[in-house]
C-alpha cells in the first residue's frame, strides 16, 4: 500500500538529491580564466621577441647621429639601404663590471698607449697655439682701436681726460667724472662729457664690436641726494652715457648699461686719489674671442693691460721706427763690470 508522502521520483525511477545538483559549473569558469592567462601571457612573449636587426640599426645610427662610436656595435651599417643586416655584435668580457668606465686603453700595449699620449699632447699644444695667437692678434686690434679714439682725444684736446686699459674683457676706455662727466649725485651730463663721447663716438660707430658702458661711484659714504643708493646712480649715469651714445650713431643692439656702484674700484679706496678716479664712467669695446681666448689678452697685451695714457697712431710709429733703427744697427745696451 502506497501513502501519499514519500520520496520524489524522477522520471525513470531515480531518486533526485539536491545536494549534487550544479556543483561542477565552478570548473567552466576556471577553465575560461586559465585560458585568458595563457593567452595573455603568449601575447607579452610575442611582444618581448626584439628585432635584433633593427635593434642594431637604431643603435648604430644613434650613435653616428651624436658623432660617436658605438661600443657596442661595429661597423657603419646604413639604416636606409640595408647595411645595418651586417653589424656584429661586439663580444664582452662578462668579468668586467659595466658600471666602470674606462680611458678605452685597457687593451693597448705600451707603445700605443704612448702613442695615444703623445697624440692627445699634441692636440694640446696645437690648441694653446691656437688661442695664444687668436690671442695676440686680439691684443693688436684693440690697441689699434686704441690708437684711433686717442687720435680722436687728441685732436679735441682732451687724451688726458681717458685712460685704457686692455683686459679679459676687450678695450676699457675710462673717463673719470669727477666733475666733469656728471655733477655730483647726478646723472645728466655735463658738457665736458658731451665733448668727450662726441670725440669717440664716430669711432665707436664703426667697430663690428658690442658696446658696454659700466657706471661707477667711489667709496664715499656720502649721502645719495636723487637716488635711493649708490646701485640706482650708476646704472643711470651708465645709461645715460648709453642713450648719448646711440644718438650719435651707435647702433642700439650693440649697447648695454651696467650700473656697479663702488664695487668695482679702479684702484685702492685707502688711494686718497680713489676719491676721484674710482667715480668714473667705462665704455667697454667688448672683445669677440670665446672665454678662453679671451683670457689670455692681457699677457698678450703686456704694459697696456695696465691703466695708461691712450697712445695715438703719431706715437705708435714712432715707436716701431726707432725699433726698426735699432734693430737695424744691431746696437745693444752697454754694461759695465
Amino acid at each position: 500500500m502506497s501513502s501519499g508522502g514519500g520520496s520524489r521520483r524522477k522520471k525513470g525511477g531515480h531518486e533526485e538529491h539536491e545536494e549534487h545538483v550544479n556543483h561542477e559549473r565552478w570548473l567552466v569558469s576556471y577553465a575560461d580564466m586559465l585560458t585568458l592567462l595563457f593567452v595573455l601571457f603568449v601575447v607579452l612573449y610575442s611582444m618581448s621577441n626584439i628585432d635584433k636587426a633593427k635593434f642594431a640599426e637604431l643603435a648604430a645610427g644613434l650613435s653616428e647621429g651624436f658623432g660617436a662610436t658605438s661600443a657596442a656595435f661595429q661597423g657603419s651599417p646604413a639604416t636606409l639601404d640595408g647595411a645595418g643586416q651586417a653589424t656584429t655584435v661586439v663580444p664582452i668580457d662578462p668579468g668586467i663590471n659595466p658600471g666602470e668606465g674606462g680611458d678605452g686603453t685597457q687593451n693597448m700595449t705600451k707603445e700605443q698607449k704612448e702613442a695615444v699620449a703623445r697624440a692627445v699632447q699634441a692636440e694640446d699644444r696645437k690648441m694653446a697655439s691656437a688661442n695664444a695667437k687668436a690671442a695676440t692678434k686680439e691684443a693688436e686690434n684693440l690697441k689699434e682701436i686704441e690708437h684711433r679714439i686717442a687720435d680722436a682725444l687728441a685732436k679735441a684736446k682732451l687724451l688726458n681726460q681717458v685712460k685704457f686699459t686692455i683686459n679679459e674683457r676687450g678695450l676699457v676706455v675710462t673717463i673719470v667724472t669727477n666733475e666733469v662727466v656728471f655733477a655730483g649725485n647726478r646723472a645728466e651730463l655735463k658738457q665736458g662729457g658731451r665733448t668727450i663721447l662726441n670725440a669717440i663716438a664716430p669711432t665707436l660707430a664703426k667697430l663690428p664690436n658690442n658696446i658696454e658702458v659700466d657706471g661707477n661711484t667711489n667709496q664715499l659714504k656720502a649721502t645719495v641726494t636723487y637716488y635711493p643708493s649708490g646701485w640706482e646712480l650708476s646704472a643711470a649715469r651708465a645709461s645715460t652715457t648709453v642713450r648719448y651714445l646711440v644718438g650719435h650713431g651707435l647702433a642700439k643692439d650693440r649697447m648695454s648699461a651696467v650700473g656697479f656702484s663702488d664695487t668695482h674700484p679702479l684702484i685702492d679706496p685707502k688711494d686718497p686719489r680713489s676719491v676721484t678716479m674710482n667715480r668714473r664712467v667705462d665704455v667697454v669695446v667688448l672683445t669677440t674671442l670665446n672665454a678662453e681666448q679671451a683670457a689670455l689678452v692681457p699677457a698678450a697685451a703686456g704694459n697696456d693691460a695696465k691703466l695708461h695714457t691712450g697712445e695715438t697712431t703719431a706715437e705708435a710709429n714712432a715707436k716701431a721706427k726707432a725699433a726698426t733703427t735699432e734693430s737695424s744697427t744691431g746696437s745693444t745696451p752697454t754694461t759695465t763690470n
